[in-house]
């Protein structure tokens, strides 16, 4: 595996991430994982351990700021910085796999939706004179010659399942019908213009040990492949760390 220089915008994502107050204990625990561990790509099945171990940490440094006027209720304030770590660690971590050279040099990941040029089309569908959006934490692309999007992987992210995780699905699920035959899109004229279309995937920490109820384990199902932030032999949810695998044989 060769090394990657990244480029103009991942150096601004690692320097912003690093310079994000919370994720300080956060990313000194990500790193001593890397440089331990032998399989480095196994360090995105810790990411839970590593998010729950620098909990204490991360308080800590909001009641500094809470006494400095920066912030108001530091649980609200925690409930918030839960997603963003969430997302911020795997950007962090994919950029350093890419950088040792286990993703693929042309497969980038962004938050920013409007960093890709032609995303806003590939992420719309139309219902009647509406239209529906999918919840799309993270966006795992490819580019054509002419920088424009070429494939996509749409990744949904949650801490918890309680919140907002039937979103993503039900988006998936009004593109299944919008790219098919069938009566209900007739019915609620449902319209996708593109036939290149975006996989989705799904991503959870777990914190509430919430992935063996009935309800979220058939919601699973409707993802091209949902992941857990810890080591699992579960069938219907794949560790993290596939996610590597996944999109270098996919994008």
């Amino acid at each position: 595996m060769g090394q990657y220089i990244l480029n103009k915008n991942e150096k601004k994502d690692i320097k912003d991430i690093v310079n994000t107050y919370y994720m300080q204990p956060i990313l000194k625990r990500i790193d001593k994982e890397l440089s331990s561990k032998k399989h480095k790509i196994e360090v995105f099945n810790e990411l839970y351990n590593i998010l729950k171990d620098s909990e204490k940490e991360v308080k800590d440094l909001l009641k500094k700021r809470k006494l400095s006027g920066e912030v108001k209720d530091i649980n609200q304030a925690l409930k918030s910085i839960a997603g963003n770590a969430f997302s911020n660690a795997i950007v962090y971590l994919f950029l350093k796999y890419k950088e040792e050279g286990y993703i693929k040099p042309d497969i980038f990941i962004t938050s920013k939706k409007s960093r890709i040029k032609g995303f806003d089309k590939v992420s719309t569908i139309h219902v009647g004179n509406e239209t529906q959006k999918p919840d799309a934490d993270l966006i795992i692309y490819n580019l054509k010659p002419d920088k424009t999007l070429n494939k996509c992987i749409i990744l949904s992210l949650k801490t918890s399942l309680r919140e907002r995780a039937g979103q993503t699905y039900k988006w998936k699920l009004l593109l299944e019908i919008a790219t098919s035959e069938n009566p209900i899109k007739e019915k609620y004229d449902i319209k996708y213009h593109l036939f290149q279309m975006p996989i989705i995937c799904f991503a959870t920490v777990n914190f509430y040990n919430e992935i063996n109820n009935p309800q979220h384990k058939g919601m699973f199902k409707f993802f091209d492949k949902a992941f857990i932030a810890k080591n699992t032999n579960a069938d219907f949810i794949s560790p993290l760390s596939d996610i590597v695998e996944f999109v270098n044989q996919n994008l």
